[in-house]
């Protein structure tokens, strides 16, 4: 194991589970019928032996696989015990559902062991933090009856504990892992196959072209690639590579100190995110929780992800105006009918996609199977017309093709681990919080609310950005949705402010989200700061300014349900808005409303501002996001509410003319 044809032997091992696992999930929408626990447990084997088979006991900074180390054997030997712990719930399913109260020794057994396993495969492939939450929360499953009674719990039997997490569909199986299986992964293994394609690049080079010859075009063009490649990618440190290796070097150039070309691309990838149609998985998760049509979800995170863009859009060209930014030199400005012409048909996979979710109305999964298959035949058609035109043998294009497709397959299968691992590690956390301990969280964090709801929302906020520095963003989402999400829906029925379900779960996952590039641990941020070479501290809190504009977004929508385009009804429920020329009025407001306040915080509009100008920005932005808080200041009419919009315009407008006639 120690020599170096030990280390290239082990590359074939792994490049074997990495396509077997990508091959089982292409085949599951239109091939192979199986139930969905056997689904997830397939999904999950093959995440935990992969992470085994890559992954050292000492984390992604040791080196495993170098030709002195190659695979341990108690790696192996990990990889093998996972396989057969999993196996065996797959295999005696039915009968451990009919004995799931009175679980056998070996059920025990097998469950201890699976249990730990998944523990150490998630500390290996997301780090410590999100195990140690499970640790804590099992630890107090068993022991909260020895706790002070403010947050006692009665415990539970180890019976009971594996009967709940392992031995049911509540937890480890749970609905964080359905998603997992059945949709998430094949979006995931669509962003890595279109980028091994070379589809980062293409957006990168579409975006220069149409947006370098303005000023502060560099910072404008990596905003727009970052938001084209978060459509698919769903990962904010994925987006950062991907994007950040050409725009922060190219920002740099044109003159953008070191902090600030990291931290708008810092920004711009962790909103990412925020982007439907795959939001970090988070879209799916909600969909599955809320039991809604996977598509009313992303109709509803639409408006709030673009208005975030477009503000960070406005962030670029302000810093261009603080420093004096110009365009681009022409010799940087890629022409843009050639690179179309080169990449459109990495558009092509996009707009099935797109197709096949909105007009054909097709399941997630067979959306993005579809779209798969459509790539997969581009890059054949493109191999055969460049055979054609004599710029490479047909033999040749295809080696080269394949071997494109194969590193797609693999790169999807790896980009997986940590969503399959988070997934399932954080359904101990979701199974012993529906044990009965949710009641009583509920109790102590709306004790800390004092029951009221903007506290709440804070408390909230706080909580996600802390765990989020240590855990994925979709774990992260699921631990604070089960917590806060039924608080907040508490508060909601008691009709003191009417909250829809969808605006709570994104609440949770816009501050998720944030976590990746806040001080002192966003990852983000200490990704761009090694492209960019600054300081990865203040990069992050760069960053995390340029956000303030993305964190004020759900505390409007929480208020403001028509930003997720619901609307409240007659009989006091929600009902969705299907006028488009109501939510373009919504949205058009929303966005002026985002430029008002990024004005406030950035402290310059069309020159730095007074003290006294920004309370007027900050006037107009909050009646641009919720005009309504005029009408229930006042008493007046809900209908009335639009007529409000030229308010907010009009204090807008009075800090221009203010700015203006000072310049």
């Amino acid at each position: 194991m120690s020599s170096t044809g030990d280390h290239k032997s082990h590359r074939p091992t792994v490049a074997v589970v990495a396509i077997g696992w990508a091959l089982f999930q292409l085949s599951l929408p239109r091939f192979i019928i199986l139930d969905s626990t056997t689904i997830r447990a397939v999904h999950l084997a093959f995440a935990m032996t992969l992470v085994f088979l890559t992954i050292p006991a000492g984390g992604r900074k040791y080196r495993q696989g170098s030709p002195e180390t190659g695979i341990l054997p108690s790696n192996c030997v990990f990889a093998v015990v996972a396989c057969l712990c999993v196996s065996y719930f797959v295999i005696d399913w039915t009968g451990i559902l009919m004995r799931a109260a009175n679980p056998l020794p070996r059920d025990i057994v097998i469950g201890v062991i699976l249990i730990l396993l998944l523990l150490e495969a998630s500390r290996r492939a997301i780090g410590p933090a999100l195990p140690i939450i499970a640790i804590v929360f099992t630890l107090y499953a068993f022991f909260g009856s020895h706790l002070p009674l403010a947050v006692a719990f009665r415990g539970v039997s180890l019976r009971r504990y594996l009967s709940q997490i392992v031995l049911s569909t509540e937890g480890i199986f749970g609905i964080p892992l359905r998603v997992s299986a059945n949709t998430v992964f094949l979006f995931v293994l669509f962003g890595s196959m279109l980028e091994k394609a070379g589809a980062g690049r293409f957006f990168n080079n579409l975006a220069i072209s149409l947006l370098g010859r303005f000023k502060g075009g560099a910072a404008k063009a990596a905003v727009v690639s970052s938001g084209l490649t978060g459509l698919v990618s769903g990962s904010s440190i994925a987006n950062v590579v991907t994007t950040g290796t050409f725009t922060i070097p190219l920002m740099k150039k044109v003159g953008y100190p070191a902090k600030i070309a990291a931290a708008t691309e810092v920004a711009a990838s962790t909103n990412g995110q925020l982007m439907p149609p795959i939001m970090g998985a988070a879209a799916f998760i909600i969909a599955e929780y809320l039991g809604m049509d996977y598509r009313d979800v992303i109709k509803a995170a639409a408006i709030p992800a673009l208005v975030s863009y477009f503000a960070l859009f406005y962030i670029a060209h302000i810093e261009a105006s603080k420093l004096g930014m110009k365009a681009l030199p022409k010799a940087d400005i890629p022409e843009v009918l050639p690179i179309l012409k080169n990449g459109f048909h990495y558009l092509l996979p996009l707009l099935v996609l797109i197709y096949e979710l909105i007009i054909a109305r097709h399941s997630p999964n067979l959306a993005a199977f579809n779209a798969i298959v459509v790539l997969v035949i581009v890059e054949l058609t493109r191999c055969i017309i460049q055979a054609a035109r004599g710029k490479d043998s047909i033999g040749n294009g295809l080696i080269t093709t394949i071997a494109t497709i194969t590193r797609g397959l693999i790169a999807g299968s790896k980009n997986m681990l940590s969503v399959a691992l988070a997934t399932a590690t954080a359904g101990i956390i979701v199974g012993v919080v529906f044990m009965g301990i949710s009641s009583m969280l509920v109790d102590i964090v709306a004790g800390l609310s004092f029951g009221s709801v903007i506290p709440l929302l804070l408390i909230t906020a706080v909580a996600s950005l802390i765990l989020g520095m240590g855990l994925p963003t979709t774990a992260t989402y699921i631990v604070m949705a089960s917590i806060t999400v039924p608080l907040i829906a508490t508060l909601s029925s008691t009709g003191a402010v009417l909250i829809p379900a969808i605006a709570a779960h994104l609440f949770c996952f816009y501050f998720g989200i944030l976590a990746d590039d806040t001080p002192p641990v966003g990852l983000a941020a200490y990704t761009a700061a090694a492209i960019a070479k600054s300081d990865p501290i203040q990069t992050g809190i760069q960053g995390f300014i340029y956000d303030l504009r993305t964190a004020v977004i759900p505390f409007m929508f929480i208020f403001n349900a028509e930003l997720v385009l619901l609307r409240i009804g007659p009989d006091l429920e929600f009902h969705q808005i299907n006028s488009w020329s109501q939510a373009m009025l919504i949205f058009t407001m929303a966005v002026i409303g985002a430029f008002a306040f990024t004005n406030a915080v950035q402290g310059w509009f069309i020159m730095k501002n007074k003290w006294y100008e920004i309370p007027l920005f900050l006037i107009a932005s909050l009646i641009l996001f919720y005009p309504a808080i005029i009408t229930k200041t006042f008493h007046l009419d809900y209908a009335l509410r639009y007529y409000c919009y030229p308010i907010g315009l009009a204090f807008y407008a009075a800090a221009y003319v203010m700015q203006r006639i000072r310049l």
